[in-house]
């Protein structure tokens, strides 16, 4: 079990969609056949430790039909511990609407920045996890890292998580 700060429970929500709801088609992918504006979603956050130096955010879907390792479709780390918020469309791929500092990481799309949902047309509706990692770091140093390398450092390094479930079907 991860700890959480004594002043409350560390929560990750969207003005996009409820837990366990639906992802919008503006935040799915544009390509692969999916027809989405490939927009992030807003997050915030509240409750995190008070001894957190930094944030990570991992983003994974893992329905995802690749032998078990899953999608992943967005990774931020080195988000400032003064963070509270992802603007909509913060997953920009040139990084221009993340706090000053953050850092993304290529995904399995091959690149940076956000890739939206985009399923198998008739497979079931997947997940997509949200985890939001409350670190005892103010710096990771993975550029160039594998999505592997990046969640291994993260998870060493956390101080508390938590996570918002998103879903889509198509």
């Amino acid at each position: 079990m991860v700890a959480v700060d004594s002043s409350g429970k560390f929560v990750l929500t969207s003005a996009d969609f409820e837990p366990n709801g639906a992802i919008k088609m503006e935040q799915v992918f544009g390509g692969f056949g999916c027809t989405g504006m490939n927009i992030s979603p807003a997050l915030a956050w509240s409750g995190a430790p008070q001894n957190t130096q930094s944030f990570a955010l991992l983003v994974h879907d893992p329905d995802a039909p690749t032998g078990g390792a899953g999608w992943w479709h967005w990774l931020v780390v080195n988000i400032p511990a003064g963070t509270s918020a992802l603007t909509k469309d913060a997953g920009r791929a040139d990084g221009s609407k993340l706090p000053q500092g953050a850092v993304q990481i290529s995904t399995d799309f091959g690149s940076v920045g956000w890739g939206g949902p985009c399923p198998p047309l008739g497979d079931k509706a997947h997940r997509y996890n949200f985890t939001l990692y409350a670190l005892n770091v103010e710096h990771l140093d993975v550029a160039g890292a594998s999505p592997s390398l990046v969640g291994y450092m993260v998870n060493g390094n956390t101080l508390a998580k938590t996570t918002l479930t998103g879903m889509f079907g198509r």
